[in-house]
């Protein structure tokens, strides 16, 4: 009896062994996660750090571009034009202590089958001279330079939006002639 009293007291041991156990796994469980969770958190900081550092020293100190491919859809076409070419032709000198002779022929831009602009730009015809030609004369050589030519041509066609047109709007300025002469 006594072996059986004993085989006994092993099996509730060993029972209480195993429930031990299981509380122990369970209450185990947070701590290993926890450590498992910090190993990958640790992972994915290292491979970002690297990847980081490696772009960094492949690219160099380049600042990085995006190359965006340039559809034909989306190429900006320009806008065809009626062109006002009745202007005279501008003869004037520029405002430098040698002065250089200037020679411009320049034609007027406006919305294709506006009746109103092209009437307008007739009826101010003399307006639009005068306004060119003091322009001109108010600027030096240098200003002149054809590497400013598209610059004059954006401030030729706001003045004379500006100051000059009431009822229209001119789209863009050509120079048919465009010589600078010096002296």
């Amino acid at each position: 009896m006594s072996d059986t009293n004993e085989e006994q007291v092993d099996v509730e041991e060993g029972s209480e062994q195993l429930s031990s156990g299981k509380s122990k796994g369970i209450g185990n469980l947070l701590p290993t996660l926890l450590k498992w969770v910090a190993i990958v958190l640790g992972a994915i900081i290292l491979i970002v750090t690297v990847v980081i550092v490696t772009m960094k020293v492949i690219g160099g100190n380049k600042p990085q571009q995006a190359i965006v491919p340039i559809s034909e859809e989306y190429v900006k076409k320009s806008e065809v034009l009626d062109w006002y070419t009745s202007l005279s032709t501008v003869k004037t000198r520029t405002n430098d202590p040698i002065p250089a002779s200037v020679l411009v022929d320049i034609a007027l831009g406006y919305k294709t089958g506006d009746k109103v602009a092209s009437t307008e730009i007739t009826q101010r015809q003399i307006e639009i001279g005068d306004f060119l030609r003091r322009f001109f004369s108010q600027k030096t050589a240098e200003e002149l330079n054809s590497r400013y030519e598209d610059k004059i041509r954006i401030e030729i066609r706001n003045s004379i939006n500006d100051d000059i047109l009431s009822n229209s709007k001119i789209r863009d300025v050509r120079f048919r002639t465009y010589d600078i002469i010096a002296q």
